[in-house]
């Protein structure tokens, strides 16, 4: 991921083996059988009596954890918040099937009926916002409300996007290989310098980001090089909201405010890159919160209105 994993001290500094400490905000884990899916690893967090439920759908190559762990807290009075891993990606779903992005949808779709969910508030981020998009035009009974953060319409209108889904082969060999351990290090140490209260779950993210299955990753870019929801957003007819990463240099804010105008959102602005949930967690958390919030607020068919998250 561009512009993601990167954390740093230097090496010599580091014991050799590090316990793998999480963050001491993650909520209960457990693996829930969904029949006819498999088992899927699932965070839930209680939240006000009466309260919507949030679903939470993560980003292409990491995990729930590794995506939502700053955002968790700040979603604690507002509803019940339910993240899972996607197929192939962390502790999901292992499938002999090619990865699609509707299946993981359905997958979602699945374990919110499993748990008794009738309906939620779909929050999408990257990857995640596709899927999202996936889930309400699948099981539209399901989604209250859409949540989209550093996302997009789609990534391939031009030449050079289509381009560079074309090397899934490539990303398939980095993740089975040494290099990826390397390149992995060398953004915890950069991520650390700039925020060293990381550095004592550095062992931590270094094991969630081997977590994922090479050959399911590379199928879920495939995935997302096919995706195109220009003709499906303008019918979207619940409630959404859009978090802006200004300065994102993997989805670039243009084609979000694409997505943001398609669908009549509410626009967040957050300002930072794409890996802004590990560099600026607190404000992450915030964004994350003010959306959910504007779309709980809002009605069907009520003007967008622009938010700009706090810099916590």
């Amino acid at each position: 991921m561009r512009g993601g994993p990167g954390i740093g001290v230097r090496l010599s500094t580091v014991p050799a083996l590090e316990p793998p400490i999480p963050p001491p905000s993650l909520p209960p884990a457990r693996i829930v059988l969904v029949p006819g899916r498999g088992e899927m690893f699932v965070r839930e967090q209680e939240g006000p009596p009466g309260a919507p439920t949030i679903l939470l759908l993560h980003g292409w190559t990491v995990s729930a954890d590794l995506n939502w762990w700053t955002a968790y807290e700040s979603l604690r009075d507002v509803g019940r918040v339910i993240a899972v891993d996607h197929r192939g990606h962390g502790r999901g779903i292992r499938s002999e099937e090619t990865y699609t992005l509707e299946a993981a949808a359905d997958d979602a779709a699945a374990l919110l009926r499993e748990l008794g969910v009738s309906s939620a508030i779909v929050c999408g981020y990257s990857m995640g916002g596709p899927i999202s998009m996936l889930l309400w035009h699948r099981h539209p009974a399901l989604v209250d409300g859409l949540v989209f953060e550093a996302t997009a319409l789609e990534w391939r209108a031009s030449r050079r996007e289509r381009w560079a889904w074309k090397w899934m082969a490539a990303v398939e060999w980095f993740f089975r290989s040494r290099t990826s351990s390397g390149a992995v290090e060398r953004w915890l140490q950069r991520a650390i310098r700039q925020q060293p209260a990381l550095a004592s779950h550095r062992a931590w993210f270094r094991a969630e980001l081997g977590r994922g299955d090479p050959r399911a990753i590379a199928d879920a870019g495939r995935a997302l090089g096919t995706y195109d929801a220009r003709r499906l957003a303008p019918t979207v007819d619940v409630p959404v909201a859009v978090v802006v990463t200004t300065k994102d240099r993997l989805v670039r804010p243009r084609k979000q405010r694409a997505l943001a105008a398609a669908t009549s959102a509410t626009v967040v602005e957050l300002d930072g890159d794409h890996d802004v949930p590990w560099m600026k967690g607190p404000a992450f958390g915030a964004a994350t919160r003010e959306a959910v919030q504007s779309v709980l607020a809002a009605g069907r068919g009520r003007a967008p209105v622009r938010l700009v998250a706090g810099d916590g």
